[in-house]
This record gives structure tokens, C-alpha cells and sequence, in this order.
């Protein structure tokens, strides 16, 4: 795609915004005839469909806020001038073509777009049959926006494909593809990973930990542990597993406690054998998968450990990379697990809710990275774009 000064794709987000404003009735009664057929049953995924009136206000803010931050296209990563006289600039460029493929949450239709363009890059946007009409109503306040400022509706697409058709394109693109984010479940992960033929950035998995250290104060624990298992089951940043040192003081007593706390809730408490030991009439772990599972309900698994180290060993190996917390007086403590648990992001004494583009500084987010590969956590502004080597001369040849 075409090199776009600032200054044009500002005027775009600022069109987008009033448009946005002006048909909010229309953009909430087509995500109505959305929410009229899907079952309510699933509660994360028709949470995660909603939009109202403080979502459209939402998907504005996230605009505004991309408008505001500094263009990531053309800046001078390092530079250097050689002995032989050649000056060699690193400069960001744009990935190219981003398709992203998502479910229920028409509010990514928003903000995957505004930083794909404010970035300079195409995007292709496939969501989920679920959000259909959510989805064509502001692809086509994309498109206006983007008229009014005499540029093409190629730089924005909704992708109306289905399984075996998305599958086919995967594999076959028909037109080039720089890089693939699939925001959502282990399947569509595995899914786009079986069948892309471009780079796969993997966001989404969550399956988020809390370990509760000896020294932890306990108050403090079960305020963070509420907060990040019921404030947003539908977020990736939602708390699943809580592990607690079997050494802490009065542990059965505070095992109950956190029992009572969680079930008042309406939080389902799973155990294992050990925890059984203590919570006798709870529903007990029957299979090692549900440690790996991510719930997106209210349900969670409690369990003691016996050490740090073992907290460590347990979160590193059925986790999904996403986030985890570890609740301590002890910062040595606190640094070690930080340092050794293998996660996008690790907090200390804080909910793992604070994982999000907004809530990080980032502003809107593309999706959470869980990858290791060109940059983990929020993927916001900065991080859709690549590099490009600039090499300037005057008829240097190599001997």
C-alpha cells in the first residue's frame, strides 16, 4: 500500500469519529438483529457481542486516542555511517497486509483498524458470524470515512468467508498476506497455524494464575484474586487457577475463607486432592486437561503448593503465557517469581485485569501477544510495524 502522510490518515480517524457518533441508533440496532439470534447461554461470548451506546462511546475514545499518538511509520531506529562512507539508517516501516480473525467482539472491527491504518497497513478483518451485522454496519462507516478523504475502501475490508472458504484462503491467498493474528481459542489458534502461509502472531490464550506466598496479606489476596475472576469472565486477563503456599499461616481456616469468598460470588471452586483434603464437598479436578483449560466462566481451581519453586514449575507448564500474579510481603520473593514465570506479563501484588492496551499506556490493542517472536503483550501502535534498512551511498562498491 501507498506511503499516507500523517496528516491524511488523521483526517480519516477524525471522519470516522463523527461518523460513528452520527449513527450510533443504526450501529446498536444491527448489533441488536446480532444478539436477537445468539444464544445467551454463552455467557463470556454474548457479553464479549454487546454493543450500546457506552461501547460506540468506547470505540470513539479508542480512536481519539490513536489520533493522538505519534505516527510509528518512517522513525530512525539507530543509524551509523561506515569507513567506507556508506550511511546506514534502520527506519520502521508497515507490515503490509494484516488479517486478523476474531469472534463476538464487534468493537475489534474498531480498533484493529485504527492502529492497522494509523500504521499504514491494509487490514482484512474476518469476524465471527456472530457479529455479522455489528460488523457490516462499521465496515461501512470505515468506508465512508475513508471516501471522504479521497482514499480507496481496499485499506479496510470485512472478510465474508466461511470455515471451509477462510481455510481455502489461508492456504491459497488471493492476495498477499504479511502477517495473521488469530484473536481468540486454542482451535481458531491451531486453526490459522495448520493452514497460514505468512507469519502467525498468536494472541489471546489466557488461563491466568495467582499464587499466594506465605507472606502474602491475605485481605489484600482475596480483594485482587475477586477482582481478577469476576469483574470481566469474557477477558483473557481473567483469573483461572489460584494457587496457595500449604505454609501459610492458618492455611486451612484461609482455604475456607477463599472457598466462602469465591462461591458468595457465584464462582463454582474445583479442587484437586490436595485441596480436598480441606475443602471436602467441592467438586474435585478429575482430568489433568482442565489445568490447561481456559474457562471464560465463572468457575476457577484452587490449590496448594509447597513452594515458590513449585508455584513456578505448576504455572510454567499449564498456563497459557498470558499473565500471573504473585501475591507477596516479599519482594525477593516476588522478584524471583516474576523473573522465572514464563508470561507476557507478571504482576506483584495486582489483578492480572491490568493486561490491556488501555489500562497499560498502549491505547486501543490489536490483540495480546503471547508470542516471543517480535514482541510480546498489548500489541498497540508501536508494534505494527517492522523494520527497513536505508543505505545511502555514492557509488561504494564492495571489493
Amino acid at each position: 500500500m501507498k506511503l499516507l502522510n500523517t496528516d491524511i490518515k488523521n483526517k480519516v480517524l477524525q471522519s470516522m469519529m463523527q461518523i460513528l457518533d452520527r449513527n450510533k441508533k443504526e450501529i446498536i440496532a444491527a448489533n441488536k438483529k446480532d444478539l436477537d439470534l445468539f444464544d445467551e447461554s454463552d455467557r463470556a461470548m454474548y457479553d464479549r457481542l454487546i454493543v450500546d451506546e457506552k461501547k460506540v462511546d468506547g470505540m470513539i475514545g479508542a480512536i481519539d486516542e490513536i489520533l493522538n499518538q505519534e505516527d510509528p511509520v518512517g522513525k530512525i531506529k539507530s543509524e551509523r555511517k561506515l569507513e567506507n562512507g556508506l550511511k546506514i539508517q534502520n527506519k520502521t516501516a508497515p507490515f503490509g497486509t494484516i488479517m486478523i480473525i476474531y469472534e463476538s467482539r464487534p468493537d475489534v472491527t474498531i480498533e484493529a483498524a485504527v492502529l492497522a491504518f494509523k500504521a499504514n497497513n491494509k487490514i482484512l478483518l474476518k469476524g465471527g458470524k456472530e457479529a455479522i451485522n455489528s460488523n457490516i454496519a462499521l465496515e461501512a462507516c470505515w468506508h465512508q470515512a475513508l471516501k471522504e478523504n479521497g482514499l480507496g475502501t481496499d485499506w479496510i475490508k470485512l472478510l465474508h468467508m466461511n470455515r471451509e472458504e477462510t481455510q481455502e484462503f489461508l492456504r491459497n491467498p488471493t492476495e498477499k498476506l504479511d502477517l495473521i493474528v488469530p484473536r481468540g481459542g486454542e482451535r481458531l489458534i491451531a486453526f490459522v497455524k495448520e493452514h497460514a502461509k505468512c507469519a502467525v502472531l498468536v494472541s489471546g490464550r489466557g488461563n491466568n494464575f495467582i499464587y499466594v506466598d506465605e507472606t502474602a496479606d491475605w485481605a489484600q489476596s482475596l480483594k485482587v484474586i475477586i477482582n481478577a475472576k469476576t469483574d470481566k469472565i469474557s477477558a483473557c486477563n481473567a483469573l483461572d487457577k489460584i494457587l496457595i503456599n500449604a505454609n501459610i499461616e492458618d492455611y486451612p481456616n484461609k482455604m475456607k475463607e477463599l472457598n466462602e469468598v469465591l462461591s458468595s460470588q457465584g464462582v463454582s471452586v474445583l479442587v484437586d486432592n490436595d485441596a480436598a483434603k480441606v475443602l471436602k464437598d467441592n467438586e474435585r479436578v478429575v482430568d489433568e486437561s482442565i489445568w490447561y483449560e481456559e474457562f471464560l466462566a465463572m468457575k476457577c481451581v484452587v490449590s496448594p503448593v509447597e513452594s515458590l519453586d513449585d508455584a513456578i514449575d505448576r504455572i510454567n507448564k499449564y498456563s497459557g503465557g498470558h499473565s500471573a500474579t504473585i501475591m507477596s510481603k516479599d519482594e525477593n520473593t516476588a522478584g524471583e517469581f516474576m523473573d522465572q514465570v514464563d508470561s507476557a506479563a507478571v504482576y506483584h501484588n495486582a489483578s492480572t485485569r491490568f493486561t490491556d492496551g488501555g489500562q497499560m499506556g498502549v491505547g486501543a490493542e490489536l490483540a495480546i501477544s503471547t508470542d516471543k517472536l517480535h514482541h510480546r503483550g498489548p500489541l498497540g501502535l508501536e508494534q505494527l510495524v517492522t523494520n527497513k534498512y536505508y543505505v545511502y551511498g555514492n557509488g561504494q562498491i564492495r571489493e
